[in-house]
């Protein structure tokens, strides 16, 4: 029987490639997003391509009672769920604390913190019960070092590097695995979303660098789960390596 792996944010970027990633594995994944249509052709892409099962689960974390009538849906053979990816998070904005907008700080504070909660109030459980189960948080190197106008957003990832340290030691006694994997500057569409779908801006902060591409984040995924079961790799950070430090970039391409 095959792993069971679910993975939120499955819709692009890093959720998508390691949505990808893991299928490739063997592993059956559960795919969640907000966005139905884009979830249903990656399920059937990937059940052409890898022969696993594929659910796709179509809520937003942000809402703790979708996610809870999205999970109590699975049939039984999917509710054994191996490994939580909390991937579903996102940046909106990039100004100043006093010029800040609410509406942006809301939609990062209920998706990169509650959202990763909700998730991992209803899944763990069961891993509980079984004394065995890996959640994987992605973080970023926003959750260690904050930047200029990066506020609440780094306050954000912040909070996942804390929630994981303490998911660590709540759930040691269960035999549950937690890793945080914390990327640095990634080509996804973090910085589109970031500035509300302009793309003249978002193309600008990669401009002169190679970044990071989801598929090095996906074989970050597959590399912490193919670990031995002793063996639990807790924190991850993952730069290009034109990037030093949150801030400082090598911007000509080698």
């Amino acid at each position: 029987m095959n792993k069971i792996a679910l993975i939120t944010g499955a819709t692009a970027g890093f959720g998508k490639a390691i949505s990808e990633r893991l299928a490739s594995e063997g592993y059956d994944v559960i795919i969640t997003g907000r966005r139905e249509e884009r979830l249903q052709t990656l399920k059937q892409t990937l059940e052409q391509q890898y022969g696993v099962r594929v659910w796709p689960l179509a809520f937003d974390v942000r809402r703790y009672n979708e996610a809870e009538a999205a999970i109590h849906s699975l049939p039984a053979d999917l509710q054994e769920i191996d490994v939580l990816v909390n991937n579903a998070g996102l940046a909106v904005g990039l100004a100043p604390i006093h010029e800040g907008t609410i509406d942006d700080w809301e939609r990062m504070i209920d998706t990169n913190i509650k959202g990763l909660l909700y998730m991992t109030r209803l899944i763990t459980p069961g891993m509980v019960a079984r004394k065995r189960g890996h959640i994987i948080n992605l973080g970023s190197i926003a959750g260690r070092e904050v930047y200029p106008n990066g506020n609440v957003y780094c306050a954000t990832k912040h909070a996942v590097g804390a929630l994981s340290q303490a998911m660590r030691i709540d759930l040691l006694p269960y035999g549950i695995k937690t890793t945080l994997i914390a990327p640095g500057f990634a080509e996804t569409e973090f910085s589109l979303v970031r500035f509300k779908g302009d793309e003249a801006r978002a193309a600008k902060v990669y401009e002169g660098m190679q970044p990071l591409v989801a598929d090095d984040i996906a074989d970050a995924v597959a590399y912490v789960l193919s670990a031995p079961d002793h063996v639990d790799l807790q924190d991850i950070l993952i730069m290009p390596k034109v990037q030093a430090n949150g801030t400082l970039f090598h911007r000509e391409k080698y």
